[in-house]
């Protein structure tokens, strides 16, 4: 029987499927999407601003593309004529570019060879889509050109309706454009769908490159980590995270993407650190990488970033008692006379002992040249058009937490004590715990990105640094004691006890269930804690349903790096290297050749219809079924067009 409360939403979905089969066409064709193999799903982490390793791995498809080359050719192709073709595919323009400069038969040449293969290649690919699916993932202005190319049964190169379909951008000059095309086709259609589980810039050259890459993918979901959430909130004005983001970035050299990517100026840290540390060797400074700039000036604007952003946290600590954070505000634990601080109640010599700007009576209260400061930086990161536009797409494609099929994808842990149950964190005055924390948090920072009150804003912090953060997971941040602390016990940051107790296989069932996930058989997913290889570390847990694939992508932490590869066969790590460049990449045929290693191998292949995609389309279904049941009661006329 319906019911007359649907006929709103029935209405709406009739101005699509205007008569009953326009319904039951929709309805095939979700049902056939039901039966066929799952999307291959590509999870990486902890990317860390390495925008050109990044690049290349999703052109790559994480190193996918070139088995998939020799079993469509099957040995027809030479090892000179495969890195040719993997070549178009990676990087079309660049390839293109080696004939650009030649006569008009030459590249029409070059343009009939890599066609007529990379047609074999979509045609290979398309076995697993609908044709809908297929011609999706072809560029819109390109859809007709490439939907003939691929299904016609003509060949290229022989004379004819084919050829003449591609002459007039051989006449042109435009071939460039046919190429980019199939190459993003077969790229697309290699990789459903691409997650990134956190941790997209620091310590690398450029996030803002990163994000405008993966802006320009079909399909791709971002797990936010502790790093994404600082230059979230940063972008919101949050004081403490600017001052954070900017240290980081001397920190590690890395102002080109403030002033180049972001177009964010440092010049009123530039004027704070000549004048307020102008006779300071900042020794404790030293840029890790080259800049522009000298690089004592950069160091000394690394110092005067960092006492902003312990003075500014320890500000906000005091704002928001409920962090149960002010322990780790050390400024007034000073004592500038002595050379020393006390952490924990233990007295420890400082390695610098400069602090020019800091008043014993008051040490979190910002100098006037220092407010001056926060505030010029601050104007300059909420008029940042490029900062917002990418911070508002991380809130538009981010969550804290996501299942793709048996996978539970976060970036850092689920917080919990030592037996393995699930800590209380409160969010809008309620105790919060599990997937309820999660998803609290998620609302919150929806929320601060939506209306900006402060009390949200401040919850970003906290997501950085807190020990409760799902994106951080530590006991403390020990910022202070790294840089002015020798003796290494204060540097220690404790795990949560999570990343030990996912070794065990009942506790990984017990946190796959809290997320709606197959609790015999879900895999644990998670960034954000280096995988240390060369101290014998494994991603793949004892348990074997838990994996870290946090494998020091950045080549400050390591230059190697970890795709995870959901496909409908099985559960696949596939182990990066160093990438040179994309020159090398194009004229030596250089590419990353993943290690690739078996984490679950499926009995039977896993269909659509068996993934949380499924659940969503037998929903769909139902409600197609109802608008057919509105039909035949006469409850909605049909409108044949």
């Amino acid at each position: 029987m319906l019911d007359t409360r649907e006929l709103p939403l029935l209405r709406a979905l009739a101005g699509r499927y205007p008569t009953t089969e326009a319904a039951l066409s929709e309805i095939g064709h979700l049902r056939a999407i039901l039966s066929l193999p799952k999307g291959t799903v590509h999870v990486v982490s902890d990317v860390h601003g390495e925008h050109r390793k990044l690049k290349h791995i999703i052109n790559n498809a994480s190193g996918s593309l070139r088995p998939l080359v020799e079993r469509v050719f099957g040995g027809r192709l030479t090892a000179a004529e495969e890195r040719a073709l993997l070549s178009a595919v990676y990087y079309p323009r660049e390839s293109h570019a080696r004939v650009a400069s030649r006569g008009e038969a030459e590249r029409r040449a070059f343009l009939i060879w890599t066609l007529a293969r990379e047609v074999e290649v979509i045609r290979a690919l398309s076995l697993r889509y609908t044709l809908r699916q297929v011609e999706a993932a072809f560029p819109e202005d390109m859809r007709g050109l490439l939907r003939e190319l691929v299904s016609a049964r003509a060949t290229l190169g022989e004379g004819g309706y084919l050829d003449a379909l591609i002459d007039p951008f051989v006449q042109h000059g435009r071939e460039i454009e046919i190429l980019r095309a199939m190459a993003r086709a077969i790229r697309n259609l290699t990789v459903f769908e691409l997650v990134v589980a956190g941790d997209l810039g620091d310590r690398g050259p450029r996030l803002d490159k990163v994000i405008e890459y993966l802006m320009r993918q079909p399909r791709v979901r971002v797990a936010w980590g502790n790093h994404d959430v600082s230059w979230m909130g940063a972008s919101l004005g949050q004081e403490a995270l600017i001052a954070t983001v900017v240290r980081l970035s001397l920190r590690y050299g890395r102002l080109s993407q403030l002033e180049e990517g972001f177009g964010i100026s440092v010049a009123p840290l530039d004027r704070l650190a000549r004048t307020a540390y102008a006779d300071d060797p900042a020794e404790r400074f030293a840029v890790r990488g080259e800049g522009l700039r000298d690089a004592l000036l950069m160091a000394r604007m690394q110092k005067a970033a960092a006492v902003l952003q312990f003075k500014l946290e320890g500000q906000l600590c005091r704002r928001r008692p409920e962090y149960a954070l002010e322990h780790r505000c050390l400024l007034h634990h000073i004592d500038a006379r002595a050379g020393t601080v006390a952490i924990d109640g233990e007295v420890f010599p400082l390695l610098d002992a400069r602090f020019p700007t800091l008043d014993p009576g008051d040490p979190y209260a910002l100098t006037p040249d220092e407010a001056a400061c926060v505030a010029l930086l601050k104007e300059s990161f909420l008029r940042s058009p490029a900062l917002s536009r990418q911070m508002r797409w991380m809130v538009q494609q981010g969550t804290t937490w996501l299942r793709r099929d048996r996978a539970l994808i976060f970036h850092g842990c689920v917080p919990v004590d030592g037996e393995g149950e699930l800590l209380p964190f409160v969010v809008d005055g309620e105790a919060r715990r599990g997937r309820a924390l999660f998803d609290a948090l998620e609302r919150t920072v929806r929320r601060a990105f939506r209306a900006g009150a402060q009390e949200d804003v401040d919850m970003l912090w906290y997501l950085w640094t807190g020990p409760l953060s799902p994106m951080f997971g530590k006991d403390r941040m020990t910022t202070f004691e790294s840089y002015f602390v020798a003796d290494e016990r204060t540097h220690r940051e404790t795990k949560n006890p999570y990343f030990h107790l996912i070794h065990d296989a009942a506790f990984c069932g017990r946190v796959c269930r809290e997320f709606g996930v197959d609790e015999e058989r879900g895999l644990i997913v998670n960034g954000h804690v280096p995988v240390r290889v060369e101290r014998g570390e494994s991603p793949i847990k004892a348990s074997r349903r838990a994996v870290t694939i946090d494998g020091a992508f950045s080549e400050a932490y390591g230059d190697k790096g970890y795709t995870l590869v959901l496909e409908a066969s099985g559960a696949r790590l596939a182990q990066h290297h160093h990438f040179t460049s994309v020159e090398q990449a194009v004229e030596a045929g250089e590419d990353i050749i993943p290690v690739i290693s078996d984490v679950e191998v499926y009995e039977a292949e896993r269909r659509v219809g068996d993934t949380e995609k499924g659940e969503e389309l037998e929903r769909e279904i139902e409600i197609l079924e109802r608008l057919i049941e509105a039909y035949r009661d006469g409850a909605l006329l049909e409108q044949p067009r």
